[in-house]
């Protein structure tokens, strides 16, 4: 056996190993579609916006948000599958975004990340994974810890 013939032999069983394009996209940021979706809704005027698939991320991002009136109440649907979320929106959202990567942020870096993101001192908040849960970077201060940045809303 050549090395000619080896090379063939390993790019036939390459070939036959590596899977067909099946055409499906797959979700690299699941947070990104939802807050997404949620802003193009809030733009357009809608009451209720759709999101799938479902998270707990998402959930408790929501929660934040519903925690200040900035969307109402939110309804999540079981389809045995990955989930639906039905939100109710109250018009008052101006922007909602996600950070990404998710930076690392420290109490004290906390004040210019605000500055950075939020359009003033009065409103708008900033959503940060902690070690004691998701929660706006008020809640966070006023626990006196730092966590990684997962988004924003006002």
């Amino acid at each position: 056996m050549e090395i000619s013939d080896t090379h063939e032999a390993l790019c036939f069983s390459v070939k036959h190993l590596s899977f067909p394009h099946t055409g499906i996209m797959v979700r690299m940021n699941v947070l990104a579609d939802a807050l997404k979706s949620i802003n193009n809704a809030e733009k357009r005027g809608k009451r209720q916006v759709l999101i799938r698939p479902c998270s707990k991320v998402i959930v408790r991002f929501l929660t934040v948000m519903m925690k200040h009136g900035y969307i109402g109440e939110f309804e999540i649907i079981d389809d045995h599958r990955a989930g639906k979320i039905v939100v109710n929106l109250t018009g008052r959202l101006n922007k909602c975004g996600v950070i990404s990567p998710r930076f690392d942020v420290q109490l004290k870096d906390l004040e210019k990340w605000q500055n950075n993101l939020l359009p003033s001192r009065q409103f708008g908040f900033i959503v940060l994974t902690t070690s004691a849960g998701i929660m706006d970077h008020e809640e966070a201060r006023r626990k006196h810890t730092g966590g990684k940045i997962l988004g924003f809303f006002f």
